[in-house]
Formats: structure tokens, sequence, C-alpha cells
């Protein structure tokens, strides 16, 4: 799971109330780190957000505030689904 990402990178303000959803999900991924994680941590008047590079080198960034981690943990499964699929290893 999660092996098509070559980077993570979570951005947030420590004291935003809005950073839930980023915090649970660096705990989900860092259960299982297969690639760098990278933590901004000091992030002033900016929303919280989390960017997966994939192996192929694509972007992707989410908005760390609204989406639940299992919603943003399952696009990045259908993203590798489609790697798969593309006939990648």
């Amino acid at each position: 799971m999660l092996k098509f990402l070559s980077k993570v990178r979570i951005e947030f303000n420590a004291l935003d109330p809005r950073i839930a959803s980023c915090m649970e999900f660096l705990a989900q991924y860092n259960a299982r780190p297969k690639s760098p994680t990278q933590v901004a941590r000091y992030r002033p008047s900016a929303a919280p957000t989390i960017t997966v590079t994939f192996v192929n080198g694509v972007e992707e960034t989410f908005n760390g505030t609204s989406p639940a981690p299992k919603k943003i943990r399952n696009l990045i499964l259908e993203t590798e689904q489609l790697f798969r699929e593309a006939g990648e290893k």
C-alpha cells in the first residue's frame, strides 16, 4: 500500500485548530512509512495541506482541513491502481 509515493509533505500551523485531518493522516502514514516524509509545523495564516509526490513525479495537493484522511488515502490508492493497470511495477 502507498508504494507508488516517492515523497509526502504535510504543512500546517501547529496552533491552527483545523489540523486534525493532517495529524490523523500523518499518524496513519507513519504507521507504514515507505517514502520520505517532510513535516512543516509552522505555516502562518495558510490552510493545512498534504502534498504527495508519485514515483513518476506527479504531485497532488490535498486540503488538510476538510477531507477525512481515509478519503485522501482512498484517492491515493485509486491513483496507484491506475499505475498498476498501466503496467508500473
